[in-house]
């Protein structure tokens, strides 16, 4: 048998990467069209919640995208306390495959993937659904993806105002901020 070499990228890999938020939403847009061409296979997520005390689940998502010639199987682990532990709420791997053969062809930490593709989904869908003269964005939420969906949405709309609401002072005062340093305007917490 031949080598099979599986690429390996780890969170340090995708930052480096430096997305645009461009083409953050062109890629997912892509694959959004694929999906309304019927050029994907999406089943159903999997759900799995080890101890209900542990306040937290895995998502496991399957697909494949004919226009990528990619298959892949992604696990989110989605747990709400682990900004007591210093962790973000969601950790994700996506483990990718040829579709003709099953062999593997790469494993990626999909943390901050997961993020940016849900916040692109959210500002896709707003651009076809929102107000085309929108300048006030009101966001209620600072965990997970909600970093990506305020900044995915003001590259769109490039928002006058931005206010954004969590229930606890310490995420969403630091939430403010680091909006604040990243989309250089103010956002009021």
């Amino acid at each position: 048998m031949k080598p099979i070499y599986i690429d390996y990228l780890n969170a340090l890999d995708i930052d480096a990467l430096a997305m645009t938020d461009g083409e953050i939403i062109a890629a997912v847009e892509a694959g959004l069209v694929a999906q309304g061409k019927g050029q994907t296979v999406v089943e159903p997520r999997v759900h799995l919640e080890p101890d209900p005390s542990f306040h937290g689940h895995f998502n496991v998502l399957r697909g494949y995208v004919a226009p990528l010639d990619t298959a892949g199987v992604k696990i989110v682990g989605d747990y709400v306390d682990n900004y007591l532990h210093g962790l973000p709420s969601e950790f994700g791997i996506l483990n990718l495959f040829d579709p003709r053969t099953g062999a593997p062809r790469a494993i990626l930490d999909a943390t901050v993937i997961t993020d940016m593709r849900t916040g692109a989904v959210t500002a896709i869908g707003a651009r076809h659904l929102a107000r085309k003269n929108s300048k006030v964005l009101a966001h209620i939420g600072a965990r997970g993806t909600a970093y990506w969906n305020v900044r995915l949405l003001d590259y769109l709309f490039d928002f006058d105002e931005i206010r954004v609401h969590s229930r606890r002072p310490e995420s969403r005062d630091g939430f403010a901020a680091r909006l604040s340093a990243d989309l250089g305007k103010t956002v009021t917490a």
